[in-house]
């Protein structure tokens, strides 16, 4: 059990290390605290609640994801939306954000879903431009 523990702690330092927890919510921790009650109800001998509690989990967090997934736009579209080029560094990229945000907002009589949109562009520009850019070790 330690040598499962240290595993365990090992891969979820990599993970943060490497940026792949910057996207784990709350429910991604609720889903997997769900996966590891089941699996330690299925070794107490309690295999149905403890495979219903695990594919459970499973289930819902790969419609979550499908979910997520769907929400995405190209990144050419997202260029589009902001009118910024290829090449636009990070501070140009957030400075047509906030004059587009200023005009879509829902308080400045814009819609919601229009400024959830031009979030969404700054988002996919800003995690396609880290993606270009080599980590520097």
């Amino acid at each position: 059990m330690p040598v499962l523990l240290l595993l365990v702690g090992a891969g979820l330092g990599w993970a943060w290390y490497t940026g792949r927890l910057k996207n784990f919510t709350y429910e991604d921790g609720l889903a997997a605290t769900l996966f590891l009650l089941g699996l330690r109800l299925m070794t107490t001998g309690k295999v149905l609640p403890g495979s219903a509690l695990m594919a459970g989990s499973i289930l819902w967090a790969a419609h979550r994801r499908r979910g997520l997934s769907r929400s995405r736009m190209p990144v050419d579209d997202a260029r589009k939306l902001l009118g910024v080029s290829p090449e636009a560094s990070l501070v140009e990229i957030r400075a047509a954000h906030r004059r587009l945000i200023a005009k879509v907002h829902p308080d400045a009589g814009g819609s919601e879903e229009l400024a959830n949109r031009v979030n969404v562009a700054r988002d996919i520009l800003v995690a396609e431009m880290n993606r270009r850019t080599p980590r520097a070790s």
